[in-house]
């Protein structure tokens, strides 16, 4: 599936289901409860959880739960993209523009 069409997708699908109507200062603390769930998936991966409550998970079943953290934050962020009308292709470039903008300027000076 490329960019636009999985734009697209999140767009049509949280809108049937109503998510997109959320303030947008919801949607940001969505977002930051995504990106929790995303450190957690990578402390379990790294060092482990160490929870008794919890089930040791193979490295497989801990990578496909960061897949699934990831994936949703990807989501939420689309899902703010849109409320503004902005394209990820557009977000991508600028920010490889700046990435190469700043870091050829270093290199110049060293």
């Amino acid at each position: 599936m490329n960019l636009h069409t999985f734009q697209n997708w999140v767009k049509e699908h949280y809108k049937e289901r109503g998510w997109s109507d959320l303030d947008i200062f919801i949607r940001i603390g969505f977002l930051a409860e995504e990106t929790g769930e995303v450190a957690q998936a990578i402390r379990a991966l790294e060092i482990g959880r160490d929870r008794p409550d919890e089930d040791i998970q193979s490295d497989l079943e801990l990578k496909a739960n960061l897949t699934e953290e990831l994936g949703d934050v990807l989501g939420n962020i689309i899902v703010i993209a849109n409320h503004y009308d902005l394209d990820l292709e557009d977000i991508f470039e600028s920010h490889k523009s700046k990435l190469e903008s700043r870091y050829a300027e270093k290199q110049k000076a060293d």
